[in-house]
């Protein structure tokens, strides 16, 4: 085995390289532009398509409340209206309103002797 002697003063000079003539730089290898463009074109119109369906889903759920909205203020209504008739039914149902409209027709209520009742049982 060689001993190496680290402060030796007589050091071999280098030999010099040889410059080797300057090549031309290799070239990257062409990528495939149409494949990638392509990809790109791929995604942005998926994404439009998306953007184009939750837009149409919004605007149908819209469609949709406004509608749900409209007939919910018609029924309210319709209720307030039936509420009004069945007032005036159980007014106009009264055994008062009904005696006073037959004496204004000149009817006389019948009296209690005169009353009489049938047996239709046999």
């Amino acid at each position: 085995m060689a001993a190496l002697d680290w402060f030796a003063t007589d050091v071999a000079t280098p030999i010099p390289r040889r410059r080797a003539r300057p090549e031309a730089a290799p070239r990257p290898r062409p990528r495939a532009q149409g494949r990638r463009l392509t990809g790109g074109i791929v995604w942005i119109t998926a994404f439009a398509v998306l953007l184009v369906g939750v837009v149409a889903l919004n605007v149908a759920v819209l469609r949709v409340n406004m509608n749900l909205d409209r007939l919910n203020k018609q029924q309210i209504q319709l209720q307030a209206e039936n509420t009004t008739l069945s007032s005036q039914l159980s007014s106009a149902g009264s055994s008062l309103r009904i005696e006073q409209a037959a004496r204004r027709l000149g009817l006389v209520p019948a009296p209690a002797s005169d009353t009489s009742y049938l047996d239709l049982g046999h």
